[in-house]
């Protein structure tokens, strides 16, 4: 829904997935914070930066949590953080953490895996 410009869909089906996930598996499973990634995500899509941003805050401190801060989906959420702030112009902190994902993730996964090629984007 989202790649076809279906946002408003795209929001209310993630909503729903985040509601379900949350009653069966709880607010801080790393799926659970993998579907408050994806809503914030849509919610960036559609301009809605404040609600994304606090969004993606809470997926980076759930998965820093559950999966530690160098597991490659919390460089991941680094990333998406990163490029919310940038939207808000909060350039100092995304470029803050644009750095901690590049850095995170050029060590384990090596300098052409997927997640460290976004990265240097």
């Amino acid at each position: 829904m989202q790649d076809q410009g279906k946002y408003e869909e795209a929001e209310r089906l993630n909503r729903r997935a985040l509601e379900g996930r949350e009653k069966a598996l709880g607010n801080e499973h790393p799926l659970t914070l993998t579907t408050v990634n994806n809503l914030a995500s849509v919610l960036q899509d559609q301009g809605k930066y404040e609600e994304a941003e606090r969004l993606n805050r809470r997926a980076l401190e759930g998965k820093e949590k559950a999966l530690g801060k160098e597991h490659p989906s919390t460089l991941k959420t680094v990333n998406n953080l990163a490029l919310v702030l940038r939207d808000r112009g909060k350039y100092e902190e995304a470029e803050r953490l644009n750095r901690r994902a590049l850095e995170g993730s050029e060590k384990p996964l090596g300098k052409e895996h997927p997640y460290f090629l976004i990265s240097i984007s």
